[in-house]
């Protein structure tokens, strides 16, 4: 019996210490996991466990304390204001711990915790103010999308006998939109479409394609010459641009008697492919100046009419497309791309050509890039209601 409770005693304390032992390893446990799911970054975190191990295999003390400044640090880059706060608690409280475990002079622990709480500090502080750069950022993108969808309006899938695709690249990616302009609309006087590029970038170009979108899409609802809408639109150009600025475009129209109107200023030539697959350039038989130029030039544009049979599809594009150049600054050869992929649908072909392009460039465009592309739908294929195309013409006359 005696043995017993001498027994039982001498191994009490070593249950207490136990015990205690693992309710603190619990209590570290549960501190970390709160720690991790109130905001707490995992990398920085892995960058202070890094340290920990190296202080305890190399045994060397206080030398690789300093490096516990680079979690917080790390964590201005990647997280907000109470992240980067609780990286650096854990710093301090893990720099503590190390400095205590060393038995170093109480003047070397608190140099590195000052240290510690003055990096956490100004990450903080760089972490706010990312933050807030951040916040401004997406709500100019928000304003920058709001105008695109105010000045490059969205061209339907499908209108009149027509299947239509569009896409559209800014070179600025911030900007989301540029100086490169296009607009389809359905008229009294059949479909007519613009595809542009203005001279110059930034808000200036981005201007003056505003102001020839709003001049086209009222007078190819008001005149019934397509030649008439290209004046009307030099007129307003001679008026608001200056000496040395201009406007490249092509203006095209489907008369109701199944032929295009074509009217290119400066432009380059729109590639038409026939149901067949044969793909060749629109030259134009009496170049014009660019829309602003004529003045100067003295040169008046002309129409060119071209048979559209059903099946038949016209591409108009913008020099950022033609002149995308690949690391050898090889152009880019649309006109073999479009032989490649052309197909019933506009929209899968301009995908692959879109898709090819920033293949040949490396991913990025240096200049503002618009592919259009129509195409005359067989009998078989659904139309537009008839509804929507009078509608659309109403709210554009």
């Amino acid at each position: 019996m005696l043995q017993a409770r001498h027994h039982r005693a001498d191994h009490t304390p070593m249950r207490l210490f136990r015990d205690r032992a693992s309710g603190a390893r619990h209590s570290v446990h549960r501190w970390a996991v709160g720690l991790l799911t109130a905001g707490m970054p995992l990398l920085p975190v892995l960058v202070l466990a890094v340290v920990v191990l190296l202080d305890v295999v190399g045994g060397a003390g206080m030398p690789w304390l300093p490096l516990l400044a680079a979690g917080p640090a790390l964590a201005a880059s990647t997280n907000g204001p109470r992240g980067v706060v609780c990286v650096g608690l854990l710093a301090v409280a893990t720099g503590v711990a190390l400095a205590i475990g060393h038995a170093a002079p109480v003047r070397e622990p608190a140099a590195v915790v000052s240290a510690l709480l003055a990096v956490t500090a100004a990450s903080g502080l760089a972490s706010a103010l990312r933050g807030r750069r951040e916040r401004v950022l997406a709500a100019v993108r928000s304003v920058a999308e709001a105008a695109q969808h105010a000045l490059l309006q969205p061209v339907p899938d499908t209108i009149g006998p027509f299947r239509v695709a569009v896409r559209y690249s800014a070179a600025a990616a911030e900007a989301r939109i540029g100086g490169d302009l296009y607009a389809l609309v359905p008229t009294p006087y059949g479909i007519r479409l613009i595809v542009g590029d203005v001279r110059g970038k930034g808000l200036p170009a981005v201007g003056t394609a505003a102001l020839v979108l709003g001049v086209f899409r009222e007078a190819a609802c008001d005149e019934p010459d397509l030649l008439d809408v290209v004046a009307r639109i030099e007129r307003s150009l001679a008026r608001n641009l200056g000496p040395d600025d201009f406007v490249t475009a092509v203006v095209a129209g489907h008369h109701r008697s199944g032929h295009l109107e074509i009217v290119n200023c400066g432009h380059a030539p729109p590639l038409l492919i026939s149901g067949s697959g044969e793909v060749r350039a629109v030259e134009p038989t009496h170049p014009a100046p660019p829309l602003g130029l004529r003045a100067l030039a003295g040169q008046t544009p002309r129409l060119q009419r071209l048979p559209f049979a059903v099946g038949d599809q016209l591409l108009l594009y913008t020099d950022g497309v033609t002149e995308a150049r690949d690391h050898a600054r090889a152009f880019y050869p649309l006109a073999a791309g479009v032989a490649r992929h052309v197909c019933d649908e506009p929209a899968r072909t301009l995908t692959a050509l879109h898709d090819e392009l920033l293949a040949h460039v490396g991913g990025r465009l240096h200049d503002d890039a618009a592919l259009l592309l129509l195409r005359k739908q067989t009998a078989e294929e659904p139309a537009c209601a008839p509804s929507w195309c009078e509608a659309a013409a109403g709210r554009y006359a």
